[in-house]
């Protein structure tokens, strides 16, 4: 489709001349991507925020998002795809590879371009000059160091020398890190085929309004491209979806009220040009604007408007954790700190919007997106669709990015919807601002709670309550209500305790998984409070901590004992030299040092319900042996961890096991990517399915255990005896051996105190922070973080550095920067997440305490991370000024308005 303002533009990109037409005004990345099919150059924000589109243009890294087409012409554009085979872009790629700088890999493409640019002119960078050169480009994954030491060229050779064949303990190179270097990983937007139409939602502009559609066939008929419109009456199954039985209360549609901004009433189907250009100002819809719940107080105030017929002053559920006499054990305690405090919206900010695809493949649809949960989005889009599950295939994109929101369906149901409607391929890919209008938040949260001890130190009762702002929809708010009270207590003894949280509606976008479900909100107030108790009773806070934590044999707030693998106390002896060295540097004039500690724990999986994997396996005639690895790779490495403990259950090298990923076609439910139980349950799911295919090929040669397996080719060789695979009968898969093993932990639900066995294991974690204080402008900039895990098996240690760096960047900008305000912070600019300079050094200690019921002894880690960060960063504010802050961010306005109050000039 052409048009007047369409005009050649010719350039030279990656070496090649090239022209294509482009509209007057066109983003060279749409040139690049959609015209010409470039799709290492990646788009995140179309605004220049987040610097993933990187390209050099004549040798200078640009934006490709904020130049137009036109300004191309003549002109040499490169990018990762071209730069990769160039010298300085190989050296670039291995170091990469080398220190594992990618993990999600969307934002790999923008840093490598600006890296090679930087080397091109600096060859041997200083630390400061690459913070400078990448300062643009923005990561939510890594935490950026991993990025500094590849591209300065820090030496990995230690780490390469232990790499060996990839056995659990070994730190593998990533099994797809070569297509995260030279950009050719397909993420959401990039699998759509072409000339599929685009879909583009009509969503509400107000927190809380009536509406009505009016003539959408007339919009149809009398706008240029437009093929078809979908509101609630075009949904053949149920018009609603959720990820928790009983709490499934999100529209695909909104049906004449909408409650909250950014929430979908309709969607507009058109071919791509059309769309490209179409003003959604005239879609016949008319809005009545209505009082908006804005908060948690508004929202449980009485006469507030029900959000949801039947929950009372809008109460979506309470958890309770109770065990003895809190009350009175803090009337006992030798001293009591007490405290409110509060958090408001965070976005999860990952840098690959939600995008994906779907077609019709004769009866059935099938679905390509990003996501972190592939047969929960299987089930809800069929339900939504009106079909049976077998009529509905999901084929995940690789994910840039998830930390939680990837959990709930997103464009799965708009593209689907389309795609049945139209007949034809369908793709759908959120702006920016979209995305953070409409997808979910980690809670605000506002919470009391008190904490006693008696003078030898020893912790004497706990109160908690905690209000959880969950949206206007349930999303996972009933797993945070329930997780919170278990984990507000922190890996602590706690004989007397009581913990009780509720989740509230309100008009604002649903709030829901965001790596911790509530527990990092929790630990700010009970480890800020532990620090009072330690400075009431003149104790260091440190040993105040390792006095009270939690040991083996120890029993948990639901009554729960473990015998082994209760590591928090060996994270914090961790710290012990570190902090005595830190001690001696605090102090200063106006800008003033403090250090700070915290701890965390965290349940893996789900909290006292099922929470299984299964895992497939098999091997070929022809010697080749397949791992059907379901478990999505978000960025944290889960395809290189779960490879490498099937690899070690089978006994064969990891470069021998072929993966096919997530396909709900030919690959088991492995679960959903969250709650750090990947690693952990379908870690323990691949282990059984390597065993298993062990044990029958020992069974089948008359082998004992220990007989050693040699693959490579259709003979195996089993402790030196060939073993023709050829002569087996093929499967209709063309397995001659295949093993099918599921996994479900050990758990018991809790009773109506909170006691049970919620999980089968706990992670464990303590940070050490220095920060300095400027007391006159209320900056707070972290110098260095400290960070001791209990991993109870390190499976990839390299993989354990990537998700600590990573989690403690989010922790950072959840402490001190980050505080979604719908309608006022929805793009990349006025929402602020770390960038690469403000990332100190982190030193990773990892504790091995092994666990009974991981692989190999090992836990989870990924939502562990980010728990003790924020709290620590308080704590140090504190030894620096003497200032408590209770409220998240601590921004330099509230930390100075603090510092005032306190008495500073």
């Amino acid at each position: 489709m052409e048009h007047k303002d369409d005009a050649p533009v010719g350039f030279t990109l990656d070496g090649s001349r090239v022209c294509v037409e482009a509209r007057a005004g066109e983003r060279l990345s749409y040139t690049l991507r959609e015209r010409l099919q470039a799709r290492s150059v990646k788009v995140g924000c179309n605004a220049g925020d987040c610097g993933a589109c990187t390209v050099l243009v004549d040798g200078q890294p640009v934006c490709a998002c904020l130049m137009p087409a036109q300004r191309a012409a003549g002109r040499h554009i490169e990018t990762l795809a071209g730069l990769r085979h160039t010298p300085e872009g190989e050296a670039l790629a291995a170091r990469f590879t080398a220190h594992q700088a990618a993990q999600c890999g969307v934002c790999t493409p923008g840093m490598m371009v600006s890296a090679v640019a930087l080397l091109r002119r600096q060859a041997a960078p200083t630390e400061p000059e690459v913070q400078d050169a990448l300062g643009g480009v923005l990561c939510r994954c890594t935490g950026y160091r991993k990025i500094i030491d590849a591209v300065v060229g820090v030496d990995p050779a230690r780490r390469e020398a232990r790499q060996g064949d990839g056995s659990v303990g070994r730190p593998v190179p990533r099994v797809d890190a070569a297509i995260k270097v030279d950009g050719t990983e397909a993420f959401g937007d990039d699998v759509a085929p072409a000339g599929a139409l685009v879909v583009v939602l009509v969503r509400s502009p107000h927190a809380h309004a009536r509406f009505e559609v009016g003539d959408v066939g007339r919009f149809v008929a009398e706008t240029s491209g437009v093929v078809a419109v979908l509101t609630a009456q075009d949904v053949p199954g149920k018009n609603a979806f959720g990820v928790i039985p009983g709490f499934v209360d999100q529209p695909v549609f909104a049906e004449a009220v909408a409650r909250f901004r950014g929430e979908a009433v309709a969607a507009v189907i058109g071919e791509a040009e059309a769309m490209a250009r179409i003003d959604l100002v005239g879609f016949p819809v008319v809005w009545e604007a209505l009082p908006a719940l804005d908060d948690v107080a508004e929202a449980v105030s009485d006469g507030a408007e029900l959000l949801h017929p039947g929950k009372d002053r809008n109460v979506m559920i309470g958890g309770l954790v109770r065990c003895g006499d809190a009350g009175a054990a803090l009337d006992r305690a030798d001293v009591v700190a007490r405290g409110q405090f509060e958090s408001g919206f965070v976005e999860h900010a990952y840098i690959e919007p939600e995008a994906g695809y779907a077609e019709m493949q004769g009866d059935r649809v099938m679905v390509r997106a990003c996501t972190q949960a592939p047969v929960m989005d299987q089930e809800q889009t069929a339900a939504i669709l009106g079909l049976g599950v077998d009529k509905v295939r999901m084929v995940p994109t690789a994910v840039g990015g998830g930390f939680g929101a990837k959990l709930d369906i997103s464009v799965q149901p708009y593209v689907a919807l389309a795609a049945m409607k139209t007949g034809r391929p369908c793709r759908i890919t959120f702006g920016r601002s979209e995305s953070m209008q409409a997808t979910t938040k980690r809670h605000p949260s506002r919470i009391d709670a008190a904490i006693g001890a008696t003078k030898d130190g020893r912790l004497s009762g706990m109160t908690f309550a905690g209000d959880f702002n969950t949206g206007a929809y349930s999303s996972w708010g009933p797993t945070v209500a329930i997780r919170v009270p278990v984990h507000a207590s922190g890996p602590y003894i706690m004989r007397d305790y009581e913990a009780r949280s509720r989740g509230i509606f309100t008009h604002n976008p649903p709030a829901g998984a965001f790596r911790g479900f509530g527990v990092p909100q929790s630990a700010i107030a009970q480890e800020v409070l532990f620090d009072d108790l330690a400075a009431q009773l003149e104790i260091d806070p440190l040993e105040f901590r390792i006095l009270n934590a939690l040991g083996n044999g120890d029993t948990t707030v639901c009554g729960q004992v473990f015998d082994q693998g209760v590591g928090i106390k060996a994270c914090f002896e961790a710290l012990r030299p570190a902090w005595e060295t830190a001690k001696a540097t605090r102090g200063g004039d106006v800008v003033r040092r403090g250090i700070g500690v915290a701890g965390g724990w965290y349940g893996c999986g789900n909290t006292g319900l099922g929470n299984p994997s299964t895992c497939k396996s098999g091997i070929r005639a022809d010697g080749v042996v397949v791992l059907h690895q379901g478990a999505m790779d978000i960025g944290q490495g889960a395809n290189t961890v779960i490879a490498q403990i099937f690899a070690q259950g089978l006994g064969v090298p990891l470069a021998q096991v072929e993966i096919i990923g997530a396909d709900t076609d030919v690959t088991p439910d492995m679960g959903k990517t969250s709650a750090s139980r990947q690693t952990f349950v379908s870690g323990n799911a691949a282990r059984l399915s390597g065993t298993a295919l062990r044990g029958e090929i020992l069974r089948r040669c008359n082998m004992g255990d220990d007989a050693v397996i040699e693959f490579g080719g259709p003979v195996l060789r089993v402790d030196g005896q060939p073993f023709d695979l050829r002569r087996l009968e093929a499967d209709r898969e063309g397995y001659v051996l295949r093993a099918v093993e599921t996994y479900d932990p050990p758990t018991r639900a809790l009773d109506a105190d909170g006691q049970g066995a919620p999980y089968a294991q706990f992670g464990y974690a303590a940070h050490m922070v220095v920060v300095d204080v400027d007391t006159r402008l209320g900056t707070v900039k972290p110098q260095r973080f400290v960070a001791a895990h209990d991993v109870g098996q390190a499976i990839n240690p390299l993989l354990v550095e990537g998700q600590v760096h990573g989690g403690i960047a989010q922790g950072l900008g959840m402490a001190l920067m980050e505080e979604y305000l719908p309608g006022r912070t929805e793009n990349l600019h006025d929402y602020l997440i770390p960038t690469i300079g403000d990332i100190p050094p982190i030193e990773t200690l990892i504790i091995e305490e092994p666990d009974a019921h991981g692989p190999y002894g090992a836990k989870g880690l990924g939502e562990h991370v980010l728990i003790p960060t924020a709290p620590a960063i308080l704590n140090a504010i504190r030894d620096a000024t003497g200032v408590q802050m209770r409220r998240v961010p601590a921004t330099p306005s509230r930390v100075r308005a603090a510092l005032r109050e306190a008495g500073y000039e």
